[in-house]
């Protein structure tokens, strides 16, 4: 679904849930961004919209479901990139640091609610997609790759998810560096 229009992508999982029947697993992965030196207001704007206004509408409405279910696996998709901003990817990086935050606040509502519910974070790196606009990456996983990753998160229900595990050590590293 297209969550460029948020209210539009929440029907549209509401339909989806109701043709369904209710759904264990429910994984969102919500992206887009442009590299944006010129501070022009179009790209900011867009990507805010999806990775925040329709990420925030469809997680909101998934958790629900999972709640009156009284069980499910809620899965989203942030980035690396919410480590750091970045000069030229800013609404980037605050779209998926707003992502990772968002879902740590749904994860402890499954933990108050005490239901069998999990919330797992995947944070990928660089994947080779027509999204990884980066000049000179390194360890870029291939979409099977990624895909493997996130199926053993999701298989093991865990927290936290780094697509491929070794961006665990850029995290720490970006975590301990001072900022710019």
């Amino acid at each position: 679904m297209d969550l460029a229009v948020p209210e539009e992508a929440r029907r549209g999982l509401e339909a989806l849930l109701a043709e369904l029947g209710g759904t264990d697993l429910i994984v969102i992965s919500a992206g887009t961004g442009e590299l944006n030196a010129d501070l022009a207001w179009p790209p900011d704007r867009d990507t805010i919209a999806v990775n925040v206004m329709g990420f925030a509408a469809v997680a909101q409405r998934a958790m629900a479901h999972l709640l009156a279910q009284g069980h499910g696996h809620l899965v989203g998709v942030s980035s690396v990139a919410k480590l750091r901003g970045s000069g030229d990817g800013a609404a980037y990086s605050a779209s998926k640091a707003f992502v990772s935050t968002y879902l740590d606040g749904l994860r402890d509502k499954a933990k108050r609610s005490r239901l069998p519910i999990t919330v797992t974070e995947i944070c990928p790196g660089f994947v080779d997609t027509a999204m990884m606009k980066a000049d000179k990456p390194f360890w870029v996983a291939t979409p099977e790759q990624a895909a493997a990753c996130i199926d053993r998160a999701i298989a093991h229900r865990a927290r936290h998810a780094y697509v491929t595990p070794r961006w665990r050590l850029v995290g720490l590293l970006l975590r301990m560096l001072p900022g710019p």
